[in-house]
């Protein structure tokens, strides 16, 4: 793939993601190739492969002789993910407890001052915002692999919240925040597990299911915006 393509995909890829994430594209709407290709001005090959991409993510899946659709995790699978992300981000608490870089403090703590600025305003960017913390602070472990995996969790999460989430709160998300950063500061692994354990109960808990049908043209519209500039 040329330079031009895979920067085109990638951006594809992004925009998509980012309309999934924020509960523009709801889970189990249709994706088809064509009018993708025409909202962000680029061609169904384009597309594909960052349909591909989000597939290989969890996001997307793809039925026989029907395209791809915004995947639409099972209740069962939901439970499988939350523990799979408990047991990652313990992991996580406990490297940065014992290894987080000088500026680490800094950057989780200006992430948190993000977070305040959507607080109790915008639900969909609050959940991306707060998977976007987690991801952050996979990656101040400096483990690689660790952030695709929790990348992939966080994600996937993201997209079962949209699903069953009866209702988010940014407040909880924030301060939750500021609670961990204060326990990995403290460099007590046990209690920065115990707040991280708690916080993702608490965002496990407030799943049910809703669903919001939507034109698939008016949602992407705004996002293709962004690829034109």
């Amino acid at each position: 793939m040329s330079d031009q393509k895979s920067t085109l995909t990638d951006a594809v890829h992004d925009l998509l993601r980012k309309a999934i994430i924020e509960q523009a594209l709801q889970p189990g709407i249709r994706l088809p190739e064509d009018t993708v290709g025409e909202q962000f001005g680029v061609s169904r090959t384009i597309v594909r492969h960052a349909l591909v991409r989000l597939q290989n993510e969890g996001l997307v899946i793809t039925r026989r002789n029907q395209g791809a659709f915004v995947a639409e995790p099972s209740r069962e699978e939901a439970q499988h993910v939350f523990e799979v992300r408990r047991c990652l981000e313990n992991e996580v608490i406990r490297l940065l407890c014992q290894r987080i870089p000088d500026s680490g403090y800094d950057r989780l703590e200006a992430h948190v001052r993000l977070e305040e600025t959507v607080r109790g305003k915008d639900g969909p960017v609050s959940i991306r915002l707060a998977g976007e913390f987690h991801v952050l602070l996979a990656e101040l472990t400096g483990n690689k692999v660790l952030v695709r995996y929790v990348n992939e969790v966080v994600l996937r999460c993201s997209l079962i919240m949209s699903l069953y989430a009866r209702n988010h709160s940014s407040d909880c998300a924030v301060d939750e925040h500021s609670q961990i950063i204060e326990a990995i500061r403290s460099g007590d692994d046990a209690r920065a597990i115990a707040i991280m354990g708690h916080h993702l109960g608490a965002v496990a808990g407030r799943a049910e299911l809703s669903a919001r049908p939507n034109s698939i043209q008016s949602i992407l519209s705004r996002y293709g915006k962004e690829l034109a500039r």
